[in-house]
């Protein structure tokens, strides 16, 4: 069996001993030998882990059968992440062995398999509540008149393509100075013109 110990520690004011000298005795014990470990000093929080990083690459080489952690809070920085790592250890035959925690996977216990599929449902809960509250926000957002989405990038150039229809240049003539997609500048033209600012009539010359 090819087993990963993954450790974690949120500064470099903490050790990894404790959770090690646990995770090793009991791979010992279980007669684990081909152990690879993986340790990372950083915030659950945060969405990059190195150790971890390394530690999912190779669960999708194949390169691991078993990965042991000292406890889920170790493994995941939120409930719906660690739902996405379970999901993914899962979709590649690896299994997950906490333990602290009782959770073993490796041995088809019907007590640890309800402990994920729970954990599982509340992590897809929490991201439909989530989901709710962005689109309620905004709906909320657009009742009030807030324009969404990203700026449209061409708008910079409303002030180019006005003086150059200002000088009698044609919409085509315009976007190849200017290096814009036709569709574009009638597009900017066609804004202005609703503006009332620009002249009313952009076919081209």
């Amino acid at each position: 069996m090819k087993v990963a110990i993954y450790t974690r520690v949120s500064t470099d004011k903490q050790t990894h001993d404790s959770q090690l000298n646990e995770l090793r005795d009991y791979c010992q014990r279980r007669g684990w030998a081909n152990v690879t470990e993986y340790a990372d000093v950083i915030s659950g929080a945060k969405f990059s882990r190195q150790g971890l990083d390394r530690l999912m690459a190779d669960v999708r080489r194949g390169k691991l059968d078993i990965v042991v952690c000292f406890k889920l809070d170790r493994l995941g920085r939120s409930l719906a992440h660690l739902a996405q790592i379970v999901g993914e250890l899962t979709n590649h035959r690896v299994a997950l062995v906490c333990p602290s925690q009782g959770i073993d996977t490796s041995t088809g216990n019907p007590a640890s398999q309800l402990q994920l599929n729970i954990l599982m449902a509340i992590a897809e809960f929490e991201r439909s509540i989530i989901r709710e509250r962005v689109t309620a926000g905004l709906r909320a957002a657009k009742a009030n008149g807030t324009k969404l989405g990203r700026p449209k990038t061409i708008s910079r150039h409303a002030d180019a393509v006005r003086e150059l229809l200002a000088k009698g240049k044609g919409v085509r003539a315009i976007a190849r100075l200017l290096g814009l997609p036709v569709s574009s500048v009638h597009s900017l033209v066609r804004e202005g013109s609703m503006r009332g600012n620009w002249r009313s009539s952009y076919e081209d010359i």
